[in-house]
């Protein structure tokens, strides 16, 4: 049954600024986020969170920004960032983030498009972007730049240093913090709370426009499917700019009150996971597969014994894994035997990995390979897999335990929706689908229809509630004899390969299929030093013999699990090592298929006339 349109109250209070005003009061020594600089981890209280988002709101209301305006962040996870975000949605005025990513141009089109007011930068990186752009960006009014190295002596009216804005903040808190109180107490469930723009894989982003109303029911439904609580520890790593870290780092801790963690940069994020040894993590299925390739390659140097031992462990947490999914009986020896097998041996691949305290590993954003599922069962962590969008507030279904299928995305959170529609199409309904596109309200009445029922563009199966996703509908692909095929069915089984990263199947309107195929730097380079394979750069290790041999063997292992028609004939190594930065990759290194066909048009073509 479907949440009415009454308000949804979650611990006594209906927006999350009430809530976490609450939170701030009932947890105030508490740890709520701490953060890694120069190898040490520094911790600041829920008091101290709310006292810096305050005095952040204030200055934005003390410079003049009003209520329903857009203030922007631009730059990597790091406490500032919600300190910023969260002070001026309980001002009332519209959160709002660009991936640090962006280009000068991508970061100009969101300012204009938004109509930010005020502009939050990391680094002399991103305010240099911004100041080549600023001039066009007619609504912009301020800039506040968050660390100062490489600006001594910089100088401009428009632009403020972050510490002396909470400095001022702090000042006015002394004489005017009822006014923050205020306005807390003035926001509804109907109110905007932030902004967050779709990747633009199918033209220019989009403004999905994030309620309060969304923010509260997801709050009031995490605690169902994750097995977390107060003290607990998470890892803030993914883009905050994305709705599903923003929802895990700062609007799923107002309800449950676990401690997030910022790692001290991008390049430090496996190693620090080690060192806090997180209870929760959410990660796309590539960072899921790094780890796992990690423990293959980690594997192949061990000696034969250990070798051995550990073929043998997993092997038994497979068989008792599939004997619980079939609901057949495992006998007490068999798990006293596995017991003793994992405290030997798979315990210390845990630890390793920082995963001993795992307690929800969750896989979202795009398909996840059932082996690699598998895998992770065998080690005896349970991976669920999550679905959702931008448009649904982060999440329309989980997989639950008790209630998971390998392969399938759970069942639909309480409160929602999901049915199929026309092409298999998966359409939701509920208060998790957004209030619609930032001024676009031709597309927002084309997205959701009208019994309210978002169009989500993917198609999927719905068995007994389990929905299963196959592929997004434009894309998949329709061979010149007619036959149909899901290619990122075929895409997952190649990227369980530790040397694949990414791949694109290609063969719309074409006699078979092919495959570009983006190799992982790491570990196809071990691979060339451990067989003393001669390279120059990334480009030509992708051309050596040897290496388009190892990938030649990894697609035919997966041929021959698939049927004639889905089989890949031939393939293309992309020369280019790409990054978020690159266009062909979302920020959440997704490739954009249409973006690598245009580019790679005559490797394509090649691969055909071959």
């Amino acid at each position: 049954m479907a949440v009415t349109m009454n308000d949804i109250i979650v611990h006594g209070h209906d927006t999350p600024a009430r809530l976490f005003r609450a939170r701030a009061a009932d947890w105030a020594s508490r740890p709520a986020l701490r953060r890694k600089q120069k190898g040490v981890w520094y911790s600041v209280s829920f008091a101290e969170y709310y006292a810096r988002a305050r005095a952040i709101g204030l200055w934005l209301a003390d410079i003049g920004v009003a209520r329903g305006e857009i203030v922007t962040v631009l730059a990597e996870n790091r406490p500032e960032w919600v300190y910023a975000d969260l002070g001026a949605q309980c001002m009332g005025f519209i959160g709002n983030g660009i991936y640090p990513t962006s280009s000068a141009e991508q970061t100009e089109y969101i300012l204009n498009d938004s109509r930010t007011r005020v502009l939050f930068v990391e680094n002399e990186e991103q305010l240099d972007k911004v100041l080549g752009v600023r001039a066009r960006c007619a609504a912009l009014m301020h800039v506040v730049v968050m660390d100062r190295k490489g600006l001594r002596g910089f100088s401009d009216a428009q632009v403020s240093w972050f510490d002396d804005v909470l400095a001022r903040g702090m000042t006015l808190a002394e004489t005017r913090a009822d006014d923050f109180e205020r306005a807390i107490d003035s926001t509804r469930q109907s109110d905007i709370a932030f902004l967050v723009y779709t990747s633009g894989t199918t033209g220019l982003p989009k403004g999905a426009m994030i309620s309060n109303r969304n923010l509260m029911f997801q709050i009031s439904v995490a605690p169902e499917f994750l097995r977390i609580a107060a003290g607990d520890k998470t890892m803030s790593f993914l883009p905050l700019c994305h709705i599903a870290e923003r929802m895990g780092t700062v609007f799923n801790q107002l309800g449950v009150g676990q401690i997030v963690h910022f790692p001290e940069n991008s390049g430090t994020v496996f190693n620090d996971i080690r060192e806090v040894s997180p209870h929760l993590l959410f990660a796309p299925p590539r960072f899921w597969q790094k780890i796992a390739s990690q423990v293959t390659l980690f594997m192949q140097d061990a000696i034969p014994a250990a070798r051995k031992l550990y073929a043998y462990a997993l092997a038994e947490g497979q068989a008792i894994a599939n004997a619980e999914a079939a609901g057949e009986t495992v006998s007490a020896l068999r798990r006293w035997r596995f017991t003793l097998l994992s405290a030997f041996c798979l315990s210390n691949v845990r630890h390793f990995l920082g995963l001993q305290n795992i307690r929800n590993a969750v896989a979202g954003a795009a398909p996840v390979p059932p082996e690699l599922l598998r895998w992770y069962q065998s080690l005896g962590i349970h991976l669920f897999e999550a679905y959702g969008l931008t448009e649904t507030t982060g999440l329309c279904s989980f997989a639950q335990p008790g209630r998971n299928r390998i392969g399938h995305a759970g069942t639909a959170v309480r409160g929602s929706e999901v049915k199929l529609g026309a092409e298999n199409e998966i359409l939701v309904r509920g208060p998790n689908v957004f209030a619609g596109y930032w001024g676009l309200p031709e597309m927002t009445a084309a997205a959701i229809d009208a019994e309210g029922y978002l169009h989500t563009g993917d198609c999927g199966e719905l068995t007994d509630g389990f929905l299963k996703i196959t592929d997004r509908i434009k894309d998949i692909i329709i061979t010149s004899g007619g036959k149909n095929v899901t290619p990122s069915s075929i895409e997952n089984l190649l990227k369980i390969s530790p040397y694949v990263t990414d791949a694109i199947v290609v063969g719309d309107g074409r006699q078979y299929l092919t495959c570009l195929v983006m190799l992982d730097q790491d570990n196809v380079a071990k691979f060339a030093q451990d067989q003393q394979v001669p390279y120059t750069d990334f480009a030509s290790l992708t051309r050596t013999a040897e290496v388009v041999s190892l990938i030649n063997t990894e697609i035919e292992a997966v041929n021959a699990r698939l049927a004639r028609v889905e089989q890949i004939k031939t393939f293309g190594i992309i020369e280019q090592l790409l990054t978020a930065e690159d266009e062909e990759l979302t920020p959440t290194m997704k490739l954009k298929r249409k973006v690598v066909a245009q580019k790679y048009a005559a490797l394509i073509e090649r691969m055909y006339a071959s």
